[in-house]
């Protein structure tokens, strides 16, 4: 069965590396006859200049009938100040596809790379789970009185009984299906009553339906300290938009940084979106100083959306290779470019899928 796969490079970096992840794929779907069919579209800052097209209905209708998955670069370009193109093309995708999981790994690559003292591999290697179509991104809310001292602004954070449960079961599942044990939720609740409040009560009557797992609780302001004091507590963990948002940061943080960082925006059982988080990063452009590790741990994820775990695993280890020999961009110490890197992962696949 043939899957078809958008590629949308986008932006500055995005434009680099996401062809080399696009290669990738390609080599593994030929080597190990996976049917993957990729189709590239030019969206982003240079067609949103030439004539003023972000995402079109039809096109995102044609996503979401006929695509089983989007590697996506980056998007940011200083010629569009106000990233407008860059907001309509991702929100687009992430509302009307309704990808509500936001899926990042927070895993360590190397003991090298470890800011913490004595936490290496072993102890940074978890995955979060970010609600990611409601939370006070939904941009409800208002300014009154603007531009006087009484102003008042308001933003307000929406929380559905359905979208908390469907993130919560989203981790929940993924954690009985790879063998994990405890799953952490985290809210502030003691402080914010409401949404919090429907957080803790979806929560437990959860554990009904998962008795395999230990359902765990940690506010967000204490989690985020225990990241950096014990993150090997933490090997799945679910929240809302916001708190995902600056967790999973900390997380690459901790991780050996962006240039590591792969996402992935889900409905599951429907069309995903993949992507790295580094940015469009357009101060090294042309460069070869991107770093295309983040694309391909990337492209492992939308392996795994696939059904095709083997070959993600493929992908973990010829990274794991690069690392080791330190075959990496200057960003993360290496001295190599983004080809070099590129070309020298490829080769580690083939070897690997040979096997």
């Amino acid at each position: 069965m043939m899957s078809k796969i958008a590629v949308i490079p986008g932006d500055g970096i995005g434009k680099e590396v996401a062809p080399e992840g696009a290669k990738l794929l390609e080599q593994l779907s030929s080597a190990r006859g996976l049917g993957l069919e990729l189709e590239f579209f030019d969206y982003g800052a240079d067609r949103y200049l030439k004539d003023g097209t972000t995402l079109p209905p039809e096109q995102l209708e044609a996503f979401r009938r006929d695509y089983r998955a989007i590697l996506f670069g980056a998007v940011g370009d200083p010629r569009v100040p106000d990233s407008r193109h860059a907001r309509e093309i991702l929100l687009a995708l992430r509302f009307q596809l309704d990808l509500y999981v936001n899926l990042r790994p927070v895993r360590l690559l190397a003991d090298r790379f470890s800011p913490l003292v004595g936490k290496g591999r072993k102890e940074i290697d978890g995955v979060f789970f970010r609600e990611n179509t409601e939370g006070v991104y939904v941009d409800v809310g208002g300014n009154f009185k603007q531009g006087t001292a009484d102003e008042i602004a308001i933003t307000e954070d929406v929380n559905s009984r359905k979208g908390v449960e469907r993130i919560c079961r989203a981790a929940l599942d993924w954690a009985r299906k790879h063998g994990e044990k405890t799953v952490w939720m985290s809210d502030k609740s003691n402080a914010m009553r409401h949404a919090g409040g429907l957080w803790q009560r979806v929560w437990k009557e959860l554990a009904r339906d998962y008795p395999d797992l230990e359902l765990r609780h940690m506010y967000v302001d204490v989690l985020a300290m225990q990241m950096v004091l014990r993150p090997e507590l933490f090997r799945v963990v679910v929240t809302n938009n916001l708190f995902g948002d600056i967790l999973t940061d900390l997380g690459a943080g901790i991780s050996g940084g962006l240039g590591f960082s792969a996402s992935a925006n889900l409905n599951p059982g429907k069309i995903g979106l993949f992507e790295p988080v580094h940015g469009s990063a357009p101060d090294i452009v042309g460069t070869g100083k991107a770093n295309p590790i983040a694309t391909f741990l990337t492209c492992a994820l939308l392996l795994e959306h696939l059904g095709h775990d083997a070959e993600a695993r493929i992908v973990e280890k010829a990274v794991d290779l690069a690392v080791a020999e330190n075959v990496l961009t200057p960003d993360v110490g290496g001295s190599r470019t983004t080809s070099e890197v590129s070309e020298f992962v490829r080769a580690q696949v083939a070897r690997l899928a040979a096997a």
